[in-house]
């Protein structure tokens, strides 16, 4: 038997061995996304899910950080509707957005190469490779990613059916879907121009005279709609998103290209980068050893060499990929570039992340082309050793995916929203005021989505988070409700009725404090004494709002949120008839009780 008849399989065993490489790789990719949780700006999909209804203009068209994104809102809405703050939805929209995603790459390997052999090398590097891992784990990211994968295979594939065969329905289905993924991720403007670069490169690889005339001339009833859903998406963007654009400084595009290449992209393609690092709340980023970005960079410049020694016209394949590459990272350094920027960043992968569906359709482009005639051929290689690199760089995949999830599942939002879930279901009665969450699930920076009225809003089983509770009550950092305490900046004195303080019968009463207070926002300590049950009015008395309280007969607390300034406490009776005495207490910020601290 030859040799060429042991390597021969027939398509429906390229297909079969296909699909099951893409079972496998959703097998992997549900472990990865059900190890996971929420984490950073999920909370923020979350807090404007409960806080505004689905279709409204508030919810969709948010300035997101410089993304807009209403289609991610709205599955984000969806999500948090069906299950309020409960992973497993966002886990599976994850898993089917990247079954999707397979599928569609499947299918553009397919268009370029036929259902033989080769096929399985580019599809194996698209569907294991760790690039794309960061960006799927994170289901913000993985919203706006893994759609946006999906377009640049699909609509390829549309445009090379398209000018094969001139049917107007894949003119339809590539439009659709590029309004799709515009409207998940703004970087999907990308997807129209690989489209056309992919149609361009089939032909010039080909050998067709004027390749980019033919394509233009062939797909045009897909380019000219592509050129209408683009101009209408960039009115929308520049009308709904203010410029996150930044001049920085030639240090640090040198660091962040740097980093974002050689400790980032380029060891993936061998499977790297094979372990992680990570300062919670960071997201992971790559840290490769120097052995494997060497390694990395090698094979680059060995594929290089051999494509353009074997292969016809595959110089424009590469500038292409690179172009892709330079493109995505110069769109991190000009929007995410700053005095605190870390060059980790670059190395969390998924500003880079989408490289992944080009670098395949690139390299089954330099498969495609002819080889040249004039140089003799290397040696077909044995399939054993091709079956034995497939698999090398599967199980190198699959350690680098391993080490990932161990740093993913050091993520302190997962104990915070776990125990804080169980403790608002214990405690449904008595109100809370609200409080920013622990600094290690969101930062100040998030403001006011940080706030656990924002983050626990959505749940059912919780009580209402208001402006005064008589039992102050505060998350710690593991999610646990525990005895709060005011600590002072100001306090009321004692007042100037004997046993009573200030007395509080019928009209508005100004209790001083030992201090002035800037404009900003403080919690009181009331101690009263009330004749019956009934409401008063508090606030500072120079600015800020007003707060009704609730009070009850008896000796008790009241601990009111304060927004303003002023050097005294405004009381007003709401109740006819109600009478109070109210005694010293502290006014500032709330923390926890120190016997609960110790």
């Amino acid at each position: 038997m030859t040799r060429s008849r042991q390597w021969s399989l027939t398509t429906r065993k390229v297909l079969v061995a296909a699909l099951a490489l893409i079972a496998l790789q959703i097998v992997v990719r549900s472990a990865v996304a059900f190890s996971g949780d929420f984490y950073w700006d999920d909370l923020i999909l979350i807090s404007r899910s409960g806080e505004f209804p689905a279709l409204s203009a508030d919810l969709l068209f948010y300035d997101h950080d410089g993304h807009f994104m209403p289609a991610a809102f709205l599955v984000a809405w969806l999500s948090t509707a069906a299950a309020p703050l409960s992973w497993t939805v966002p886990a599976v929209t994850l898993v089917v957005g990247q079954a999707l995603a397979s599928l569609a790459v499947l299918r553009i390997l397919r268009l370029l190469l036929g259902t033989r052999p080769v096929l399985l090398l580019p599809l194996a590097f698209y569907l294991f490779s760790p690039l794309t891992l960061p960006s799927f784990a994170w289901w913000a990211a993985g919203l706006n990613s893994l759609p946006m994968q999906i377009a640049l295979a699909w609509v390829a594939g549309d445009a090379i059916r398209l000018c094969r065969t001139g049917r107007a329905r894949f003119a339809v289905s590539g439009a659709v879907v590029t309004a799709l993924s515009l409207a998940f991720f703004e970087k999907s403007i990308l997807v129209p121009v690989v489209a056309f670069v992919a149609v361009t490169l089939a032909y010039r690889v080909d050998g067709i005279e004027r390749p980019i005339h033919t394509a233009l001339n062939r797909g045009k009833s897909l380019w000219i709609p592509l050129a209408v859903v683009v101009a209408l998406w960039a009115a929308a963007y520049l009308y709904f998103t203010d410029s996150r654009f930044v001049v920085p400084s030639a240090s640090q595009t040198a660091g962040l290209a740097h980093h974002g290449t050689s400790l980032g992209l380029v060891p993936t393609l061998l499977g790297g980068p094979w372990s992680w690092d990570r300062w919670p709340p960071s997201p992971p980023w790559a840290t490769p050893p120097t052995v494997l970005v060497v390694l990395g960079w090698t094979a680059v410049a060995a594929a290089l060499v051999w494509s353009l020694r074997y292969r016809q016209r595959t110089v424009g394949v590469w500038v292409s990929m690179a172009a892709y590459v330079a493109v995505s990272e110069a769109a991190m350094i000009l929007t995410r570039s700053g005095p605190d920027t870390a060059y980790e960043l670059a190395q969390t992968l998924r500003y880079v992340a989408d490289s992944a569906v080009v670098i395949a359709i690139g390299w089954a482009l330099i498969v495609r082309a002819p080889r040249k005639r004039a140089v003799r051929p290397l040696p077909r290689p044995r399939p054993v050793l091709v079956v034995g690199l497939v698999a090398l760089f599967i199980a190198s995949s699959l350690w680098s995916t391993a080490t990932f999830v161990q740093r993913w599942r050091d993520n302190p939002t997962v104990d915070y929203l776990a125990n804080g879930r169980a403790a608002l279901a214990a405690n449904q009665e008595t109100p809370l005021l609200d409080q920013p969450a622990s600094i290690y699930v969101l930062l100040p920076v998030a403001y006011p989505h940080n706030l656990a009225s924002r983050i626990f809003g959505p749940l059912h089983d919780r009580p209402e988070f208001g402006r005064s509770t008589d039992d102050l009550q505060v998350f710690d950092d593991s999610g646990h409700l525990i005895p709060g305490a005011v600590v002072r900046i100001r306090s009321i004195g004692q007042g100037p009725v004997p046993e009573c303080g200030y007395r509080i019968e019928n009209d508005m009463v100004d209790l001083p404090l030992d201090g002035p207070l800037i404009d900003w926002e403080w919690t009181a300590q009331l101690n009263y004494f009330a004749s019956t049950d009934g409401t008063i009015e508090v606030s500072l008395n120079r600015s800020g709002d007003t707060v009704t309280v609730p009070v009850q007969a008896g000796l008790n607390q009241a601990f009111v949120r304060l927004l303003g300034a002023g050097d005294g406490i405004r009381i007003s009776p709401v109740t006819p008839g109600l009478e109070m005495c109210i005694g010293a207490g502290p006014v500032g910020a709330v923390a926890p009780a120190p016997e609960a601290g110790s």
